[in-house]
């Protein structure tokens, strides 16, 4: 694994990449599951049968009709198995994006060796998956997973918009050039676009994965944040690696 120093003090940018370039997400399902791996791995006791055990709880709940979920977290696409331990969080997850043959995340550690576990865990299941369904043998990613420090305030706001927009933008269906220019109507695509947690901070969805309180925080709101996107792809501000001063970032210096 590829890294900076990380500490529980600062976000990450992780970023991981298919085989040869080639994608390890070949279709819609694949794309799911890996979304409810961000869920269901992102714990310090999930289980390597996960999958299975989820779906025998939806078929549990299916049968008893008479039975009512008591709390919302355990009903639907994320229902948490009641035979599971409580769902303690390795890592907080900020932002995420997936293309197919690459996927982006921000998120800060909870417990400490955090994202190595949490990558651990959910790089083990998707390749495991990926060589059952395809029938195939050998490394499904290329190489190690890259993962860099988030300590500045530029490089978080250049950071964010680059994992959530530039990349949705990257699987529109009309190019990423027609996005670019059409940028309304391309963020009205993006925000509906699931396998990314950009509809999420503009309020269109409300997943149990994301945790944007601490973001929020720095970046702002939903049209802040659009604002920012905006900046990113259309003005091509040059924010990392400019003659400007840079500031370390504040609000990471908390206590916890």
């Amino acid at each position: 694994m590829r890294r900076d120093f990380i500490s529980s003090d600062y976000p990450v940018h992780i970023m991981r990449r298919g085989a040869r370039g080639l994608p390890f997400a070949r279709d819609k399902s694949d794309k799911w599951r890996s979304l409810q791996g961000l869920f269901f791995l992102n714990d310090i006791s999930s289980k390597n049968n996960w999958m299975r055990e989820i779906e025998e709880e939806r078929i549990k709940q299916k049968q008893d009709v008479d039975t009512r979920c008591q709390h919302q977290k355990n009903c639907g696409f994320f229902g948490w198995p009641s035979s599971w331990p409580e769902r303690k969080p390795l890592v907080s997850i900020w932002a995420f994006a997936f293309s197919g043959n690459h996927d982006h995340l921000i998120v800060q550690e909870e417990e400490e060796g955090g994202i190595s576990k949490f990558m651990h865990k959910w790089n083990m299941s998707t390749a495991k998956h990926f060589n059952e369904k395809y029938q195939e043998k050998g490394a499904v990613f290329q190489g190690p997973y890259v993962c860099k420090t988030i300590d500045l305030d530029e490089y978080l706001e250049w950071v964010v918009p680059y994992v959530m927009i530039k990349n949705t933008f990257e699987v529109h269906p009309r190019g990423f050039d027609w996005a670019v220019k059409n940028f309304n109507k391309a963020w009205g695509w993006a925000i509906e676009y699931p396998f990314s947690s950009i509809g999420d901070y503009a309020g269109k969805r409300n997943s149990p994965i994301v945790d944007f309180s601490r973001l929020k925080e720095i970046i702002g709101g939903p049209l802040k944040f659009k604002k920012l996107c905006y900046d990113m792809i259309i003005a091509r501000q040059e924010i990392i690696g400019s003659k400007t001063k840079i500031k370390k970032i504040n609000y990471f210096s908390h206590e916890k």
